[in-house]
């Protein structure tokens, strides 16, 4: 369908009084520019033009636009497509710059070059315009790249005028607000976000590749389970019952390989009712892995091979800069327990519970109703994770701190679990999975201890699913948010999240 039946079309719908009215004003007061903006508005209206287009195909890219052209030929006609990052009115000539999320390319509209009935559109034309045009790609004088348009097509009219080009969306709080300017009015914000599609996808296809399948479980449950966290309730009316929205999907992607999924990945949503920080976002992606007749070392394994593998595609010597500081990302990464941390950087050792206990008051910890491994936990994390620069795989943790983990066969104090940090941020959890049913439903009623209704709260069902028979396994939760900022040096989770959480505005 083409222009000139559009224009028909909307010459028709007037003559028949069915006119479109001229925009309202959602705003109190509307500034001079967007009162410019609307005007022009109704005279592409008037002039037979609908300012937010049509269907537009055959349209090429703007990076393969610019890297196909040939000097040798400069008579190839090309067709694209973007929004208005750059105009220059000269009269007879006009010079604009267009962006997609590809890339930019300059437009040259010519009085003589343009159809008849384009010329007064390009002189409506703004900064933000969605458009396409047609025509001969070629150089400027100057040598640049131009589509020397024969054809204009305004896709959408821009009301509101974008930032200023030079600073772009500089307010960091709008721009977390209006993620949708941000993208446009920030180049490499929109470099960031593919670079995290692409990350999970090149995630994906490394599990693929080493047989493991994707799979989808609840993200509504009736127990919160899976992790230590505070979970986010809702109500479903028709079964008139309380749900939670998940804190993890491990218990789930268990019951799978007990049902014979031997190995089995999910990439979605948690959701944890906990603080807000540069490093935690209520609402998160995590994938997480299970392998039946694995441990944790195999988790380690695939945890830094793939790491690796998305740090050799960005950096020539293994090492990303990550807030002014160079991270080595070479194999091996460092093995280091827990016990060993602990004691290098408290300073104490970790059996001496009066010294412990000591150490936490002194950094103002109200350590005097909690148990014992909790002290020592809030003590490691104080004292520890900020000397944990380069990727660090802290094994051997405590067993009272891992109710779903497996203990090693010569010490049953000590759970076979790491996690591994970079840059004091702690990226990802594995487990040698605890696959005894008997010592799973102990481990749950020690956990919920002092609950009104512990059996209320114990998932029955999942000891039920151990009954069955569950093989050993290794068990991983990597936090793709975090991994992101890692490989793209975004110092804040919401930089890589495209619609984070944020407080509710006044209207």
């Amino acid at each position: 369908m083409g222009k000139p039946f559009i224009r028909a079309f909307l010459l028709t719908i007037t003559l028949f009084d069915v006119k479109i009215p001229p925009m309202e004003n959602t705003k109190t007061n509307i500034s001079e520019y967007e009162q410019a903006r609307v005007d022009k508005l109704d005279k592409l209206r008037a002039l037979g033009v609908d300012p937010y287009g049509q269907q537009f195909t055959g349209h090429i890219d703007c990076k393969a636009l610019v890297s196909q052209h040939d000097p040798e030929n400069e008579t190839a006609i090309v067709t694209g497509a973007g929004r208005i990052v750059l105009l220059r009115d000269i009269g007879k000539l006009i010079f604009l710059t267009i962006r997609d999320w590809t890339g930019t390319i300059q437009i040259g509209l010519n009085k003589k070059r343009l159809d008849e009935s384009d010329w007064p559109v390009a002189k409506l034309l703004d900064l933000g315009d969605r458009i396409g045009v047609t025509g001969e790609l070629g150089t400027t004088n100057k040598g640049e790249i131009t589509i020397w348009a024969t054809e204009l097509t305004i896709l959408g009219k821009a009301i509101v005028p974008p930032p200023e080009k030079f600073h772009g969306l500089q307010d960091v709080e709008l721009r977390y607000r209006q993620r949708y300017v941000d993208l446009f009015a920030n180049p490499e914000v929109m470099s960031t976000f593919l670079d995290r599609s692409n990350i999970i996808g090149c995630l994906r296809t490394f599990l693929q590749d080493r047989g493991f399948v994707e799979v989808e479980t609840p993200m509504m449950q009736s127990i919160a389970g899976g992790a230590a966290a505070k979970p986010f309730v809702t109500h479903h009316n028709a079964l008139d019952m309380e749900l939670y929205l998940r804190i993890a999907p491990e218990l789930f992607l268990k019951r799978l390989l007990v049902g014979g999924m031997d190995r089995v990945f999910e990439v979605n949503r948690n959701f944890r009712n906990e603080g807000v920080s540069t490093r935690h976002n209520p609402e998160f992606t995590m994938c997480e892995i299970y392998q039946a007749y694995g441990n944790y070392e195999d988790m380690m394994v695939l945890t830094e091979t793939f790491v690796a593998e998305m740090v050799s595609k960005r950096s020539d010597n293994m090492k990303l800069a990550f807030d002014g500081v160079d991270i080595d990302y070479s194999l091996p990464w460092a093995r280091k327990t827990y016990t060993e941390l602990f004691e290098t950087h408290v300073g104490v050792k970790m059996d001496d519970m009066t010294a412990v206990r000591g150490v936490a008051t002194k950094i103002g910890i109200d350590e005097g109703t909690m148990d014992d491994m909790v002290v020592v936990n809030e003590v490691f994390e104080h004292f520890v994770e900020d000397h944990l620069i380069h990727p660090t795989f802290v094994i051997d943790y405590p067993a009272a701190l891992c109710p779903l983990t497996k203990r090693k066969i010569d010490n049953p104090d000590i759970a076979e679990r790491f996690e591994v940090f970079v840059n004091k941020m702690e990226i990802g959890n594995a487990y040698t999975e605890l696959n005894d049913p008997a010592i799973q439903e102990e481990n749950f009623r020690q956990q919920l201890k002092g609950e009104e209704d512990t059996m209320a709260l114990m998932d029955n069902d999942f000891v039920e699913a151990l009954k069955y028979g569950m093989p050993p396994a290794g068990g991983l939760g990597i936090g793709i948010d975090r991994l992101v900022m890692l490989l793209t040096d975004s110092p804040s989770i919401r930089d890589v999240i495209l619609f984070p959480l944020m407080k509710k505005q006044d209207n």
